[in-house]
């Protein structure tokens, strides 16, 4: 699953930035490594109902377009480990008032929310840190 960028077709900077976190994924693997650096297993765990092949696409994907760092260690068993570049650092940040639309807006009637203030930091993910 290969996506071609369209450099030069953008409409806008949200369609550029949609090109780089679109995807039912990418945005949540964002919000995993915003919390610390993870192991392709520990990402697994993170986001139940990913599976392997479209977890690795993802990052693949993130790692082509500057977002994400792999980082493979000269190790045996192998390591490799995932994290945010300063360019995924700051797209988190920028995604972060999308997250609190989100929490007002959807989340409002939940039992969840209520208990929830809006400079409380709550996590995408359900049981991250």
């Amino acid at each position: 699953m290969t996506t071609v960028r369209r450099p030069g077709a953008y409409v806008c900077g949200i369609d550029a930035a949609m090109d780089v976190i679109g995807g039912k994924w990418k945005v949540l693997i964002l919000w995993a490594l915003n919390v610390r650096p993870c192991r392709f297993g520990e990402l697994r765990r993170e986001l139940p109902g990913v599976t392997e092949k479209v977890l690795a696409a993802q990052l693949r994907e993130l790692e082509a377009d500057g977002i994400v760092h792999r980082e493979a260690y000269d190790e045996v068993p192998p390591r490799v480990e995932y994290s945010l570049t300063p360019l995924g650092i700051s797209l988190n940040e920028a995604l972060g008032p999308l997250g609190a639309w989100g929490r007002v807006n959807l989340l409002a009637g939940s039992a969840t929310a209520r208990e929830v203030r809006e400079d409380d930091d709550v996590p995408l993910i359900a049981g991250a840190p």
